[in-house]
């Protein structure tokens, strides 16, 4: 599987994640556990992302201010995260945090899907884009199983 396929398939889970926390309300497990488990897809996606589609987009000229600015953004995601997290989990600013937070992730997954993916496609490859896919995807399956 290419790279932007398989990238698209974890999108899929992070934007069911983020529409589930978000119809949540107050200190309820629901919430808490949600808040979790997106925490946890985004934490192991950043790092697989980073290492498999950006960090090889960094060496090429025509795709590396794509790739600089997409790990700058998960840096982003990571400090929304911790503000959702230091917050009371029935408080407004609880939710106002959430939905920081969702609408940077989701910005992020529409920027790589409409703008990082065609310029990947452009210039990997069809065996370098599967290869990326792969070792992705493994990485993906190892985070997941090691998070158990």
């Amino acid at each position: 599987m290419k790279i932007d396929q398989a990238i698209v398939l974890d999108h899929a889970i992070q934007r069911d994640l983020i529409e589930q926390l978000l119809a949540t309300q107050g200190d309820s497990e629901d919430r808490r556990q949600l808040f979790k488990q997106l925490k946890q897809e985004l934490s192991i996606h950043a790092d697989a992302e980073e290492r498999h589609f950006y960090v090889p987009l960094i060496e090429i000229d025509r795709t590396q201010d794509d790739a600089r600015h997409g790990i700058a953004e998960h840096h982003e995601i990571e400090e929304l995260v911790e503000q959702v997290e230091e917050a009371e989990f029935d408080s407004s600013s609880w939710l106002k945090h959430a939905k920081n937070l969702a609408d940077k992730v989701l910005h992020h997954l529409e920027e790589e899907e409409q703008d990082y993916f065609p310029k990947a496609n452009e210039v990997l490859s069809d065996e370098q884009a599967k290869e990326m896919g792969d070792q992705y995807l493994n990485a993906m399956n190892d985070a997941r199983k090691n998070s158990d």
